[in-house]
């Protein structure tokens, strides 16, 4: 365990304008479609963080040339395509806790072959794969587990894909049709290729994100509702040219929840009305709690309206995104229910177990289920020391604790492992110091 921490003295009123890190889910996905392409791409305000670094550390042992250039605005990282024939045809792969890279990425390598392992950090490989390696092997791939059957590290050979139909479970992990999705082309050379997903698919809106970058890449994808996926053969990714990662609408949840609850205005720039993201639909969540939101193309802006109202929701669209409301439940007028969030339980940590035991410490009556959390909000916030589980999220969410609210006065709030938030948003601290009056 780490000794490091950070002291958040309370904060009595929030206001100002954050620039929010690029997308994470969008980064990732855009690596790898721009590194299986035809053609150069130009990535704009790719995200600098754990886990684009891991994706791109695996990309350049594959033999992918990548090069990075500093402009007056930001960075530009050119990426030179391979046209889904990959340079290297071994490699020894660290994937970090990056679930958005390990799981494309597995089904790119096991769908091109060749001789490739990949292994984590000790809680990657707790973290399931069973579902989309079983969808793989059943279609003729050769992917073999090293340590526990269902979970990485993973041993990837030669195999060949012998069927027109795959299906794959969509209640576990949208990340597994995910991958399925942006690997389909290169199954789909001489037949269609149909994916089927059998169960209930959770956080739909992140593989609305995939859909679409799948398609500004140039592939067309024939949906059946949410049922199946079809991609017809021949269709190729060709470079798109340049292309622009829209900032993080995760990251923009706590300034956003620190704008309702700590008065505002606070404003996020780099995602808005036109976002491809669902997490900005975390905004309407707020709006029922009775934070006041406006919008624009490229921002969205959050103030307090009063208290904030209780709220019972399935939350299961915006997962990550949710994990703000239930803190943001601490400052509400009642009990708040957070329905529909199996999938925390089989993130960065336990969500749902890690989320309990730190809101119980600062007063909050907390009743857990199997995919439900309810939380009743103390009389008055205690201070505490809040440990983060090396989850990126549960260090940012709860530096939301250090929030007046006319709950506390004076008591500092300790975060435990403050590095961890490096796997999305390095800056945070500073950036949520920025608007802290």
């Amino acid at each position: 365990m780490t000794h490091e921490y950070i002291d958040l003295q309370t904060v009595a009123h929030v206001e100002g304008a954050v620039r929010l890190p690029g997308s994470k889910s969008i980064s990732n996905r855009i690596l790898l479609l721009s590194a299986l392409s035809q053609g150069q791409v130009a990535i704009v305000d790719l995200l600098a963080s754990d886990d684009t670094a891991v994706m791109l550390a695996a990309l350049r042992a594959l033999g992918v040339i990548w090069t990075e250039e500093k402009t007056a605005t930001g960075t530009i990282h050119h990426v030179t395509g391979v046209a889904g024939v990959l340079p290297n045809k071994s490699a020894d792969l660290f994937m970090g806790n990056a679930g958005t890279a390990i799981r494309p990425l597995t089904a790119a390598l096991a769908v091109i072959g060749g001789d490739y392992t990949l292994h984590g950090v000790p809680r990657m490989h707790e973290r399931p794969i069973g579902d989309l390696v079983d969808a793989l092997n059943a279609a003729g791939t050769n992917v073999e587990y090293t340590g526990n059957p269902g979970f990485p590290p993973l041993h990837i050979k030669q195999g060949k894909i012998n069927t027109q139909r795959l299906s794959v479970r969509g209640d576990v992990s949208s990340q597994f049709l995910t991958a399925l999705l942006m690997v389909a082309p290169l199954m789909a050379s001489e037949h269609a290729i149909t994916i089927d997903v059998t169960g209930e698919l959770i956080s739909k809106p992140y593989i609305e994100i995939t859909l679409n970058l799948i398609r500004r890449f140039g592939v067309k994808v024939e949906q059946d509702g949410w049922a199946s996926f079809t991609i017809q053969p021949g269709q190729v990714y060709q470079s798109p040219g340049t292309i622009h990662v829209e900032g993080d609408a995760s990251s923009a949840s706590y300034f956003l929840a620190a704008g309702a609850i700590g008065g505002g205005p606070v404003r996020v720039e780099g995602v808005g009305n036109h976002s491809i993201q669902g997490d900005v639909r975390f905004a309407a969540a707020l709006e029922q709690m009775g934070a006041q939101i406006t919008m624009g193309d490229n921002w969205i802006e959050a103030r307090a309206n009063g208290p904030l109202k209780a709220i019972d929701a399935d939350f299961n669209h915006i997962p990550d995104a949710a994990m703000t409301i239930a803190v943001a439940a601490l400052y509400a007028d009642g009990t708040s229910t957070l329905r529909n969030i199996a999938s925390w339980r089989v993130k960065e940590t336990d969500r749902i177990a890690a989320m309990a035991t730190e809101l119980r410490k600062v007063g909050a009556t907390v009743e857990e289920g199997p995919d439900y959390i309810k939380v009743t909000p103390p009389a008055v916030l205690a201070p505490a020391t809040i440990d983060t589980y090396d989850d990126h999220r549960m260090a940012m969410c709860f530096s939301l604790v250090a929030l007046d609210g006319a709950l506390r006065k004076g008591a500092a709030t300790r975060i435990n492992d403050p590095k961890c938030v490096n796997k999305t948003f390095p800056e945070y601290f500073k950036a949520f110091a920025e608007i802290a009056k």
